[in-house]
């Protein structure tokens, strides 16, 4: 009987000291963790992510449309295709996040973290992506019209080739003029 308490203890106190693994099969919620999981092509619409960890998970064609997913952890999570239009992204961190052909059209990216993320062909038609860190960020082909890129910070070496930029308010408060594509004309 003793041995069986002290090996019941044994398990608790070994189960305490480490973190909680994902369940891919856990509800959407606040801070759930689905680190590594593969849940794309799902309908998480007004869904609140905040906080979640959603590093290295796959959402390809998810909808996310209206989704909160402030302060969520999505670096090198792919979100190829994904509907994320609506959706506040403040401080969310999507380092080497891959959004290649997502929809981001109205979204809230204030503060995130976006470098070397991959926004390829990606609509953020009237995006907030002021106070944003797209360090090496790739947007080439990337819809930017009427995004309000104010104070974004540290565009070095970001990718802006046949970048749509039409109305964009540039990181110098200057309106982009109609036809911009590559650079703020």
């Amino acid at each position: 009987m003793k041995r069986t308490i002290t090996l019941a203890l044994a398990a608790l106190s070994l189960g305490a000291t480490f973190p909680a693994m994902a369940a891919c099969t856990d509800p959407a919620g606040m801070e759930v963790n689905w680190y590594g999981c593969d849940v794309g092509d799902v309908n998480l619409s007004d869904a609140n992510l905040s906080n979640a960890n959603l590093i290295h998970a796959s959402l390809v064609g998810a909808n996310l449309s209206g989704a909160k997913l402030s302060g969520a952890k999505l670096s090198n999570a792919n979100l190829n295709n994904a509907d994320l239009s609506g959706a506040n992204l403040t401080d969310a961190n999507l380092h080497s996040t891959r959004l290649s052909g997502a929809i981001l059209t109205g979204a809230i990216l204030t503060c995130a973290f976006l470098p070397d993320a991959f926004l390829r062909d990606a609509n953020l038609t009237g995006v907030n992506l002021s106070g944003t860190v797209l360090h090496h960020t790739d947007l080439r082909g990337a819809n930017l019209s009427g995004s309000d890129l104010t104070g974004a910070k540290d565009l070095y070496r970001a990718k802006l080739e046949d970048a749509i930029l039409s109305g964009a308010t540039w990181t110098d408060g200057r309106i982009c003029a109609v036809g911009s594509v590559g650079t703020c004309d």
